[in-house]
C-alpha cells in the first residue's frame, strides 16, 4: 500500500488532472435520487465536489492522502484514504457509486450489492486498444471488449458504449461506459 499511495501522491502532484467534472456523470446525474453516493478512486475530489453540490452526502475514497487533502472539508464529504485492493464496501448504503478510470474487478460484485435498490453505478475506465493509444501498461487495468457490461449482468443498463476519447491528460485512449440501475 505504501508504494502504491506514493506513486498515487507523486503522480497528482507531478502531472496533474484536468479538475472538471467527468462528462458521464454530469450528463446521467438526473437518473438518480439525490441521497448517499460514493466515489471510489476519487482524486482531488472532482466528481467529488459536483455530488455535493448536487445534494449528496459523499464517501470519497482514495489511496492518496495528498489527492484527499485537495477536497475540501464540508458536512456532506467523508474522506477515507484507503487501499482499495483491500477496502469492501458496505451493503446497500449508496444510492450513487461513480468508479471512474480505475479498475478493481475484486469491488464490481461489491459494487452491485452497495447499491440500495434503485440505486445507481456510474463506471467509466479504460479498455485494451490497439494503435496509437495511451492506455495503463498493466493488463489489469484494462477492460476487455464488453466486461463491463458482463459484470453488471442483473442490473438494468441505462447506457454502454466503448468509444475512443482523450484521458485526464488529453492523451487519445478508449473507454467503457456505463449507467444501471439497480432493480427496485
Amino acid at each position: 500500500m505504501i508504494e502504491d499511495k506514493e506513486r498515487w501522491n507523486k503522480r497528482h502532484v507531478e502531472k496533474p488532472m484536468r479538475h472538471n467534472v467527468e462528462p458521464i456523470l454530469e450528463k446521467y446525474i438526473n437518473e438518480v435520487e439525490v441521497g448517499v453516493a460514493l466515489d471510489i478512486a476519487c482524486g482531488v475530489g472532482r466528481n467529488t465536489h459536483f455530488l455535493e453540490e448536487k445534494g449528496f452526502f459523499v464517501d470519497a475514497v482514495d489511496i492518496s492522502d495528498y489527492a484527499l487533502s485537495q477536497i475540501k472539508d464540508t458536512k456532506k464529504i467523508k474522506k477515507f484514504e484507503v487501499d482499495l485492493d483491500t477496502y469492501n464496501l458496505e451493503i446497500n448504503k449508496y444510492d450513487l457509486i461513480v468508479n471512474i478510470n480505475f479498475l478493481s474487478r475484486r469491488l464490481m460484485p461489491q459494487i452491485k450489492e452497495a447499491l440500495r435498490d434503485g440505486g445507481v453505478v456510474i463506471f467509466e475506465t479504460f479498455i485494451i486498444a490497439h494503435g496509437d493509444f495511451t492506455q495503463p501498461v498493466n493488463p489489469e487495468f484494462l477492460l476487455r471488449k464488453n466486461e463491463l457490461l458482463h459484470s453488471f449482468i442483473g442490473l438494468d443498463i441505462i447506457y454502454y458504449e466503448e468509444r475512443n476519447d482523450v484521458n485526464l491528460r488529453g492523451e487519445d485512449t478508449r473507454v467503457a461506459s456505463l449507467v444501471a440501475r439497480k432493480p427496485a
